[in-house]
């Protein structure tokens, strides 16, 4: 006897409930630490329906890495939104978000980062996430720069860049109550050193 095949909306929500288990648990304990058997138990699908959904492990690995884009550049979005007018004003709201973010009790790092550690591989999919990613941190980055009528604008994007980058690897360095102050602290002397 055949299953009747899952509607849209069914199948839908099958998909979002594996890629929300495999995100928590990939975030948490690192990709390579995770079986496909955990992501389905948790999630309490059959196996066929994860395959349905994502090919291999690297899709569901890659979906979570965009998952966690579309989430950053969102909040990044927004705050250029509500200060769309003042770079130096959006440019501090930025890193003070990004502080607060780093000041989470279940704070791990960055995904893309964290993920990217994890494969040697350079043509590894998720390598090609995290660059995507970090690419586009740097062109905004240029972008506010630009604005902010630095002398060098590539090179404060970059420093700016290194310092966002260096804060996600180096959060338990802070503790959560100094994250966002040590992180504005230093974007504020780059952007005053590149006049």
């Amino acid at each position: 006897m055949n299953m009747p095949a899952e509607t849209a909306p069914e199948a839908q929500n099958v998909r979002e409930r594996l890629l929300g288990v495999a995100s928590e648990l990939f975030y948490k304990n690192g990709v390579r630490a995770v079986g496909i058997d955990l992501v389905i138990e948790r999630a309490g699908v059959a196996k066929s329906s994860l395959y349905r959904h994502f090919r291999t492990k690297d899709d569901l690995i890659v979906a979570f890495l965009e998952r966690e884009d579309v989430d950053f550049w969102a909040t990044w979005d927004r705050v250029a939104a509500e200060n769309a007018g003042d770079a130096m004003a959006e440019l501090d709201a930025q890193m003070h978000w990004i502080g607060e973010r780093l000041g989470r009790a279940n704070y791990r790092g960055c995904p893309q980062i964290n993920v990217a550690a994890e494969f040697a591989e350079q043509d590894h999919p998720a390598r090609g996430v995290a660059r995507a990613h970090m690419r586009a941190l740097r062109s905004r980055l240029t972008t506010i720069a630009q604005r902010l009528n630095a002398r060098e604008p590539t090179a404060l994007a970059a420093q700016l860049a290194l310092l966002v980058n260096g804060a996600f690897v180096s959060a338990e360095l802070l503790t959560p109550d100094e994250a966002t102050d040590v992180l504005l602290g230093a974007m504020r002397a780059l952007v005053a050193a590149a006049g």
